[in-house]
């Protein structure tokens, strides 16, 4: 993690002269675009071990370089609306100029995640039922090659190069500088609903909350029209409610902020849930959004909005960066039984041992979201030309444990037994271990570990060819988390 050579182009000719010297000189280079986001599903560009390299190579740093005015504009073509972006916005960036021209598209939470390493690994947000993710609406890529070349990739012009850049080892087959995405208008989803919801800590109504999310995602019928996501915080995160309910809350709380307005959060669940109609004679059931708030500690209330401006609420504000080491997890299924299963009373005991004890020195933070689902475009989208993973994933559970240093052994064990008794043949979360790209956890050499992120070996080799082809010198593969050189 300590690059020779850290470079900040200005220009597409910078980037092309570091190109020209990397090859001259034997050198590689990775890719960041800042932004980092600590949790999942992590972006390459934005992952700090992923996104770094030795002191041998190169870190081309894009946070400034791609921020004229054309580099984030609106067009149309035929019937269809579009927004070309560079690499070197933020997600807040990006979602604000949606906003303001009434498009919305699904992404994810985190206000300084870039959207060019966001894209490539997909986007997961809370959109991911109802909408899919970013990645699968692109609409073409402009990069430069492992030659400085400049080229547009599309599915229609290199599908076997689209299919590698959108899913496969970002960052590993060009320079991405800006790329044009399909965006979707608020006027055709009159009606969607949002809600936001804090409970206070509490094992018996985590059960609760956490079996309505598991009897949504067993059941294949639910319909496509609603999202879920809860977290799970324990106290004194910092995690910068959705749009403008910061106020809201010290208006109702005063009591959990400090003299300086700094909220000293308290334990908490975090639910975020969503209703958008898809034709006039979709209805909400508002019992959906009740059995959700039921004595909650505080509310939004269930909100009609635009879906520009729910997903705006969706996203946390803060930087989501903390001062302490942590354990990572992230788990995906395709089980459609984790009631029958017991999986609730099981995630449950295993968030209580973390946190309701007021001096274990760990802290959990922890995000379970269902994606599955006949209706849901997650699924629908499989095989749309993306090398996205997992397409038949029913729930994603990050659980994370940050530890006082000295805690590190205890956070570790605590993360293992969750990997043996959760994951595998007899796991009752999964039986198969699914990685989301990237970083959720275990070894940082891909190749190593390449069935946990890929379904199949010829998904795997034909990225493997993609990225002979886009790097035959490898100068574009700076450490070992990529997708492995063959000869």
């Amino acid at each position: 993690m300590n690059p020779g050579l850290i470079v900040q182009p200005h220009s597409n000719d910078n980037i092309k002269k570091v190109i020209t010297f990397a090859k001259a000189n034997k050198k590689a280079i990775t890719i960041w675009t800042r932004g980092h986001q600590y949790s999942g599903p992590l972006s390459l560009l934005t992952h700090p071990r992923a996104s770094s390299t030795g002191r041998n190579n190169i870190q081309l740093d894009l946070q400034h370089t791609f921020q004229s005015p054309d580099d984030l504009i609106y067009f149309e073509k035929g019937n269809k609306s579009f927004v070309r972006t560079s690499v070197s916005h933020s997600l807040g960036n990006f979602n604000a100029f949606l906003g303001q021209r009434h498009v919305f598209m699904p992404h994810g939470q985190c206000t300084r995640v870039h959207v060019g390493g966001h894209v490539q690994t997909g986007g997961y947000g809370q959109l991911g039922r109802s909408f899919v993710l970013l990645g699968d609406h692109i609409f073409s890529l402009e990069i430069i090659d492992h030659e400085g070349r400049e080229q547009e990739i599309t599915r229609a012009g290199d599908l076997d190069l689209f299919f590698a850049w959108l899913g496969g080892s970002p960052s590993n087959f060009g320079v991405l500088t800006r790329f044009s995405i399909e965006v979707h208008h608020d006027t055709d989803y009159h009606g969607s609903l949002g809600l936001c919801v804090v409970h206070l800590y509490d094992t018996a109504k985590l059960r609760k909350l956490l079996g309505h999310l598991a009897e949504m995602s067993d059941d294949e019928n639910f319909p496509r029209n609603y999202d879920l996501c809860i977290s799970v915080l324990s106290a004194s995160f910092d995690m910068g409610l959705m749009g403008g309910l910061d106020n809201k809350m010290k208006e109702e709380h005063q009591e959990i902020f400090g003299h300086d307005d700094v909220p000293l959060w308290p334990r908490m669940i975090l639910v975020y849930a969503q209703y958008v109609p898809f034709g006039p004679d979709d209805k909400p059931d508002m019992g959906y959004f009740e059995q959700l708030k039921t004595g909650c500690f505080f509310q939004s209330g269930v909100e009609e909005k635009p879906m520009s401006e729910l997903t705006a609420q969706w996203i946390f504000r803060n930087l989501r960066e903390f001062d302490l080491p942590y354990v990572k997890r992230t788990y995906r299924t395709n089980l459609t039984t984790l009631v029958k299963d017991g999986w609730v009373d099981w995630v449950v005991r295993c968030m209580d041992e973390i946190v309701k004890p007021d001096d274990n020195g760990q802290w959990l933070s922890a995000q379970l979201q269902c994606y599955g689902g006949k209706n849901s475009m997650f699924m629908k989208n499989a095989g749309n030309g993306t090398s996205y993973s997992w397409r038949d994933s029913t729930m994603c559970m990050t659980i994370d444990n940050f530890h006082d240093p000295e805690k590190k052994g205890d956070a570790e064990a605590w993360e293992a037994t969750n990997d043996t008794e959760g994951i595998g043949a007899p796991g009752i979360f999964s039986k198969q271990d699914r990685h989301v790209l990237r970083g959720s956890y275990g070894s940082f050499d891909l190749d190593s570990v390449w069935n946990t992120y890929y379904e199949d070996r010829p998904k795997y080799e034909r990225l493997m060819q993609a990225q002979k082809h886009a790097d035959p010198d490898g100068i574009l593969t700076p450490n070992t988390f990529c997708v492995k050189q063959v000869a």
